[in-house]
């Protein structure tokens, strides 16, 4: 594999949670912070060109727009990271969340597409970590504090 070829990431997890909750924690501000972000530093306008930022630590900000909104089911963005330099700029990959039902909970399937193959270990920790606190989150319990948050910085 060549350092410029693009990949995907994918994961999927089950939520015992209907899809219409789900969806709600990846489109809510309010509720993206519990999960992904620090509060009151999650900034998404879900809806086609809406922005989608979350300042995971003041070093790490997620950046990019909506693309797709269909309410319960699909919301894909794109995405990337502000800053100079960073190997994913902002809004340069795409990242798909599918919901569907799955017995009395969801079927989430996250897709991240065009990663540099040189990013894609990286993103995929990232979002494991941060798919098991949406879990967690959505399922009632504390995910306990953001393991990116350096000692010191708060989560307000």
């Amino acid at each position: 594999m060549s350092v410029n070829e693009v990949t995907i990431f994918e994961k999927e997890v089950k939520i015992a949670a209907s899809p219409e909750t789900v969806f709600d924690f990846l489109i809510n501000p309010k509720k993206m912070d519990l999960w992904m972000g620090q509060s009151g530093k999650v900034d998404l306008d879900p809806q086609k060109g809406g922005i989608y930022r979350t300042d995971l630590n003041s070093r790490n900000i997620a950046r990019g727009e909506f693309l797709e909104v269909e309410p319960y089911s699909r919301i894909l963005i794109s995405f990337g990271w502000e800053g100079e330099g960073v190997p994913v700029p902002a809004g340069s990959s795409k990242v798909e969340f599918s919901l569907s039902a799955d017995g009395e909970g969801t079927l989430l399937r996250l897709r991240h597409l065009d990663l540099p193959a040189t990013e894609v270990e990286s993103h995929g920790q990232g979002w494991e970590l941060y798919l098991s606190r949406l879990r967690d989150v959505v399922e009632g319990r504390d995910p306990g504090p953001d393991p990116n948050l350096e000692p010191g910085e708060m989560e307000e």
